[in-house]
């Protein structure tokens, strides 16, 4: 499976790390915290993220000066989330070499949305659409499309439709779909496959299966052409 996208959230309020990372990790992004500019500077080593969340005003080192830390290398993305509101602190985050820039109180849908964005702009390697048909998977920002309608997926729906797209028109049998989106340490059974196939294929408004096929007896199949007439529905 695609190596999952590390951001990193700094803020000495441990309620807004804590619903920040929450809300990530959801989405699929591996994440990690800090409550201060040093303790942040330590994590970005270490973790190498792909975007850095961070406050203005926190112990030991503040945001502005963390961000001109951080600004030196611009495959990374930064976002300054922070309560000031005036236009002279957006300018300044924006000339120190933030992003974008986000005023508390915020939405979270806003901020997963600037988010993807900056990811799309500063991070090209991460860059990696699997498409199958009309539809599309954005492996770095976790976007899918089918066709012009955008799916709001739990962690394991994407895990799975990307790895049915990833194989589109391929016969991919039960065990090794859970061997690869489950992984070779899970205890459970194949019923949590038909689970999940259930759900995509709602999101997806596959009522006939025409999309996601199932071949009795073996596993499942994502076509990204029409089905054909011999084609087994489940």
């Amino acid at each position: 499976m695609t190596a999952a996208t590390h951001i990193l959230v700094i803020d000495d309020e441990q309620s807004i790390t804590d619903f920040v990372a929450l809300g990530l990790r959801h989405e699929g992004f591996e994440v990690r915290t800090a409550a201060d500019g040093r303790a942040g500077l330590r994590v970005v080593d270490e973790f190498k993220p792909h975007l850095v969340v961070l406050d203005l005003m926190m112990p030991r080192m503040d945001g502005w000066e963390l961000c001109r830390a951080l600004a030196g290398d611009r495959s990374r993305g930064i976002i300054i989330l922070s309560a000031r509101d005036e236009t002279t602190d957006r300018i300044q985050g924006l000339e120190l070499g933030a992003d974008d820039y986000i005023v508390k109180p915020f939405e979270f849908g806003e901020l997963l949305a600037r988010i993807r964005a900056v990811l799309r702009r500063r991070s090209p390697e991460l860059a990696r659409v699997v498409r199958a048909g009309d539809l599309s998977i954005d492996t770095a920002t976790r976007e899918v499309r089918a066709g012009e309608r955008a799916l709001e997926l739990s962690v394991r729906e994407f895990d799975l439709l990307l790895y049915l797209a990833t194989n589109a028109d391929q016969v991919l049998p039960r065990q090794r779909i859970l061997d690869e989106v489950w992984g070779y340490t899970f205890f459970g059974d194949e019923n949590n496959i038909e689970v999940y196939i259930r759900y995509l294929r709602q999101k997806l408004g596959d009522s006939a299966h025409d999309r996601i096929q199932t071949v009795r007896g073996v596993g499942y199949r994502l076509c990204s052409r029409p089905a054909s007439p011999v084609a087994t529905r489940g």
